[in-house]
This record gives C-alpha cells, sequence and structure tokens, in this order.
C-alpha cells in the first residue's frame, strides 16, 4: 500500500513538473515576450509596450489575421457539412458495419499529417492522378493546374482535419436519446424540423468541439499551405514560424501566438456555455 500512495504521487509530481517545465514556462516565457522589443543586437530586448499587438493591426498583417480566419472558418464549415451526414449514418449502423467505418476514420492517425500532405501532391500535380484519370476519361483536353492553388491548401486541411470532426460528431449522436425523436414525430414535427429542433441542440457539445478541433490547428498548420500552396495561401502559422526563423523579429511572433492562444480559449469558453446550457435545458 505504501508502495502504491508513493508511486501515485511520483506520477502526479512527474506530470505536474513536465507541464510546468514544457508548457507553462514557456508560455509564460511568449507572453512576457509579446511585450517586449527587438533590436539588432537582441531578438529581444526588455520593454513594456503593446506595440507589437498593435503591429498585428497593420494592413498587412491584419489581412493574412483575417485571410486565416476566413480560410480556417471555410474548412471548418465544409468538414462540419461532411462529417455530420457520416457520423450520423456511422451512430445508426450495425455494430460490424460501425467498427470497420470507424477503423476507415482512424487508420489517418496511422500516417504522419506531413507524409500524408506530401501524398497529396501525387494527386494534384500536373502529371498526377486526378489530372491522369480526368485525361483518361475525355472530361477535359489539358492538366488542371490544382497545385500551389488556396484550393489545394483547403482540400489539404480538410483532407487531414475530417476525421477530428466525425469523432466528436459520432460521440454525440451515439448518446443521443432516440426518443427525443419520437417525441417530436408524435407532435408533428416534420423531419426536417425536428434535426434543427431537437437533434442539433442536443449534439451542440459536440459541434463545438469538432469545430474547435478543426479551426485552431487549421489557422496554425503552415506546413500544408508550403506544401500544397506554394507559400501563397498563408496562414498565422507561416506567419509565426517566418517571425521567430527568418525575420528574427521574436515580440511580434510572441504577439501573435498569445493572439491564436486567446482565440483557442475564446472556443473553449464557447464548448463550456454550450455543455453547460445543455445541462441546465436537460435537468
Amino acid at each position: 500500500m505504501r508502495n502504491d500512495g508513493f508511486f501515485k504521487r511520483a506520477v502526479i509530481i512527474g506530470a505536474v513538473g513536465w507541464m510546468t517545465v514544457f508548457a507553462f514556462v514557456p508560455n509564460i516565457l511568449v507572453f512576457l515576450a509579446s511585450f517586449c522589443a527587438t533590436s539588432t543586437e537582441n531578438f529581444i530586448e526588455p520593454a513594456a509596450t503593446l506595440r507589437n499587438y498593435a503591429r498585428l493591426m497593420d494592413r498587412t498583417h491584419l489581412d493574412i489575421l483575417l485571410g486565416s480566419l476566413r480560410l480556417s472558418g471555410l474548412v471548418t464549415a465544409i468538414c462540419l457539412l461532411t462529417a455530420y451526414p457520416f457520423a450520423s449514418i456511422l451512430a445508426r449502423a450495425r455494430k460490424p458495419v460501425r467498427n470497420t467505418l470507424l477503423l476507415l476514420v482512424v487508420i489517418p492517425f496511422w500516417t504522419n499529417s506531413l507524409v500524408r500532405t506530401y501524398a497529396m501532391t501525387a494527386m494534384l500535380n500536373s502529371s498526377g492522378i486526378v489530372n491522369n484519370v480526368l485525361l483518361s476519361l475525355g472530361l477535359i483536353d489539358a492538366p488542371l493546374a490544382m497545385m500551389y492553388t488556396p484550393g489545394a491548401v483547403v482540400l489539404g486541411l480538410t483532407y487531414t482535419l475530417l476525421p477530428f470532426m466525425i469523432l466528436p460528431l459520432y460521440a454525440a449522436l451515439e448518446r443521443l436519446d432516440r426518443r427525443y425523436l419520437e417525441a417530436a414525430r408524435d407532435l408533428g414535427a416534420s423531419p426536417w424540423r425536428a434535426f434543427w429542433r431537437v437533434v442539433v441542440p442536443l449534439t451542440m457539445p459536440g459541434i463545438v468541439s469538432g469545430c474547435m478541433l478543426v479551426f485552431l490547428p487549421a489557422i496554425g498548420m503552415f506546413y500544408v499551405s508550403d506544401v500544397l500552396g506554394g507559400a501563397k495561401a498563408m496562414l498565422l502559422g507561416n506567419f509565426i514560424r517566418d517571425q521567430f526563423l527568418t525575420t528574427r523579429d521574436w515580440p511580434l511572433g510572441a504577439a501573435a501566438s498569445v493572439t491564436l492562444t486567446a482565440l483557442m480559449g475564446l472556443m473553449l469558453l464557447l464548448y463550456w456555455k454550450s455543455a453547460a446550457r445543455l445541462g441546465r435545458e436537460a435537468s
């Protein structure tokens, strides 16, 4: 028993220490760096200024931020519209079929997302699989220019992040009590009205968590933009990487990182409020 207690304390202390050293302290340092200045001699000069956050509101930087939000929002919407019907079918399928479909959803996690992104170039380039199939079918006369376009970035992000939308939606739909739908039909509600008034509110935590798991990574996946978009569709992640590794403007990169973290906190608050609201309505 004493050994068990020592082991539990050691695990807790180790986990807390690991999170403190490799998560909490680095985030505090980034937060402090966002209020510093930079110079030709040093990456960071001690200061207490909001200039870096003000610089993010410059026309060029603001365009990058708004463009990232629009692109991530589009990817999130596509994933939601694609994943919701699939998750609904998955939740109602027989167990053998459900297990097979879940395996197909999880299989992409077995391969690194960067490797999968490079694999997409074999499909989208001018001599790739898609163009060869379209040419062989006679649907096009010349190869389509699909690589290094915003559409290729959207497709790559959707392909990478779709499982992160499917799994939370499946969990929410699988727990849905079908008696609510039966009651709605007994009261004369059409299938469409029952979906909007019953299914959507009851699965809102899954919708919000899925959107959060797609939207936030989509902003920061700079390698997808580099590989498939040729860095033409710059995301906020590309901007932060360039500030730290290319232009060496660490305070501005730190300010952008803090802004992205604040956006994550806002989405977590939205998820918490939706879950709390659902809990109050259920009680």
